[in-house]
């Protein structure tokens, strides 16, 4: 019997999904997750041994909260969506490259791409856990972790915003040369993703292409309890 989520990875429309990273820097999936996968996640979370590091947000002035990183090897789940997506945002990642003016360098699987991570000694699993309470957030920011890094990110939200938490918005800011920040506020239910720039993308301006710079970050959770789930596609130093 076909792996559901497999399948589900195979059945996205990544034709649309490439065109809105290339117009608007980010791309919305459809739910990818259950319910039931959710919860499956979520209960992780309570394991330690299923992590290598835990975070409190204060602590390091990145916001209120807290997150875990996963040991490898990473639980199935999540394991399966870093596998299924990363082929086609290599796809992405290349083209966004070649319009910079650079050379292609992303190889089409996930594991040869961790081969290059470990040739710099990134060996340290990223995909995580995040979990705010009411009152917690995330301030804004970007996810590198050493001198081989990956272009897009995604996140998983695992709870349900207005029944399970209210607030929490994901955020999105673009700051482009010689104008102000442009700022995407972004709603999510449970089960469904965003993939978004790690650090810059291409942006097509009267004389060719040009960098902007992205960070992003998760609004104040008002009431409540947000989980959701990190997929980052290189590995950390």
């Amino acid at each position: 019997m076909p792996n559901p989520l497999i399948v589900r990875a195979a059945e996205l429309d990544w034709p649309s999904l490439q065109l809105s990273l290339d117009e608007q820097g980010y791309a919305k999936l459809p739910s990818m997750l259950t319910n039931q996968e959710c919860i499956e996640i979520m209960d992780t979370y309570h394991i330690q041994d299923r992590f290598r590091s835990t975070i409190d947000m204060a602590r390091y002035r990145f916001g209120v909260g807290e997150y875990k990183y996963y040991n490898a090897p990473l639980p199935a789940l999540i394991q399966q969506l870093r596998e299924e997506l990363y082929p086609p945002l290599a796809a992405a990642a290349n083209r966004w490259l070649e319009q910079l003016g650079q050379t292609a360098s992303y190889p089409p699987k996930l594991d040869e791409f961790l081969v290059q991570c470990r040739q710099e000694d990134q060996l340290r699993s990223t995909p995580l856990i995040l979990k705010y309470e009411a009152g917690g957030y995330n301030c804004l920011h970007q996810d590198l972790y050493g001198k081989v890094y990956f272009p897009f990110q995604a996140v998983f939200l695992l709870s349900q915003q207005e029944e399970d938490y209210t607030g929490g918005e994901f955020l999105l800011t673009e700051q482009r040369p010689r104008a102000q920040s442009r700022g995407h506020v972004i709603r999510l239910n449970q089960g469904e993703g965003l993939i978004f720039p790690t650090n810059h993308r291409p942006v097509l301006g009267t004389r060719g292409y040009y960098r902007t710079t992205l960070r992003h970050g998760v609004s104040t959770v008002l009431t409540g309890t947000r989980y959701s789930l990190g997929i980052i596609f290189h590995d950390a130093k």
